[in-house]
């Protein structure tokens, strides 16, 4: 347990927020210093990466070469499983159970249930534990599929995942050496068959969830390109990481 938070500490100052923080808090450390050269190359660096990451040419060409390795899923294979890997949500009981799904969570249950829909006898296999939350995503999940009425039947869930390595062991279990349908984020897809492959597994990749840009209609930095930069170098830092391992 204590490796993986140390891993996701990590990760944090080589993403754009955290590297940028980080040399936010230097340029700061050396002000009080009253070390006005350090500080301003410090600054410089900061300012320099926060519009480079907010630019939107710059963020497509990160996202578009994780999101165009993988076509969309044409609905049409033989297999039994739709593996559908968890991401985010809250546990706040005053909300209805789709507004407590993120964004990708969402995105990622509606693309597994149509994919399910369209191919009959299939099971959805939802993954992803609880986090900082007191509900885990496979639980939420499962919520969201039951209310657009999925039979309870065709619902194999698990909590206790806490990253795409552990999914894949626990898909393992289930779907053995057969072929599965595996729905997750465009982005995150060539990391997640990177690992479903190395336990030996055989997925069939159903993209969803698309961040990139088709046409540009300003170059003007803004936050939703931040925010996918900063999703792309998070999966760039896990690609690396899995080769490492």
């Amino acid at each position: 347990m204590a490796g993986f938070y140390l891993k996701k500490a990590l990760a944090f100052f080589l993403e754009p927020y955290g590297l940028i923080l980080l040399l936010l808090a230097l340029s700061l450390f050396f002000l009080f210093q009253n070390k006005i050269k350090k500080t301003k190359f410090f600054l410089a660096i900061a300012v320099s990466l926060l519009f480079l990451f907010s630019f939107p040419p710059f963020s497509n060409f990160l996202i578009n070469n994780l999101e165009n390795r993988y076509e969309k899923y044409n609905y049409n294979a033989n297999i039994s499983y739709i593996h559908i890997l968890g991401s985010g949500n809250s546990d706040d009981t005053t909300q209805p159970d789709s507004s407590l799904l993120n964004a990708s969570s969402i995105k990622r249950v509606v693309e597994g249930i149509i994919i399910h829909n369209k191919q009959p006898n299939t099971k959805l296999i939802f993954t992803g534990y609880k986090g900082s939350t007191t509900l885990s995503n496979a639980k939420a999940n499962t919520q969201v599929a039951l209310e657009l009425g999925v039979n309870s039947k065709d619902i194999i869930s698990s909590g206790k995942p806490k990253d795409t390595k552990e999914e894949a062991l626990f898909c393992k279990t289930v779907v053995k050496d057969k072929p599965f349908v595996l729905v997750t984020s465009a982005t995150h897809l060539p990391r997640a068959m990177e690992i479903f492959h190395s336990v030996g597994l055989h997925p069939i990749p159903a993209p969803c969830d698309f961040k990139r840009k088709h046409s540009t209609y300003t170059y003007l930095p803004n936050l939703e390109s931040l925010n996918n930069s900063q999703t792309a170098i998070h999966e760039y830092l896990g690609l690396i990481w899995q080769k490492l391992h």
